[in-house]
């Protein structure tokens, strides 16, 4: 039998490389996917918020949508715009992700 064979014609050496590759594009998407900026409104647009990764890089309020009587709304529509971008920052990296292992369940 040739030296990284097993039984049954299993060649371990190329299951390694293969898994070494997968490794390398599941870092490298990692990396483009925390450089992608998400963008998402709530209030019909009175609140935008960008995110990169898991930081807020931007955050847009509308002049017309601050009141100083009611600061809880504008907390609830920051809150909103943020959460929404952080969704489709984790439902992206997850759905990209599961493309490139083939619906493997790894941790990532």
């Amino acid at each position: 039998m040739k030296p990284g064979r097993m039984p049954g014609g299993f060649n371990m050496n190329a299951m390694m490389k293969q898994a070494q590759k997968l490794q390398n594009d599941m870092a490298k998407l990692q990396a483009e996917l925390e450089t992608r900026e998400f963008v998402a409104s709530a209030g019909g647009g009175a609140v935008k918020a960008t995110v990169c990764g898991k930081i807020v890089k931007n955050l847009e309020i509308k002049p017309e949508v601050v009141d100083p009587d009611d600061i809880e709304m504008l907390s609830d529509l920051i809150m909103a715009a943020v959460n929404e971008a952080m969704t489709q920052c984790e439902e992206t990296t997850n759905r990209e992700m599961q493309k490139l292992t083939g619906g493997m369940n790894l941790p990532f």
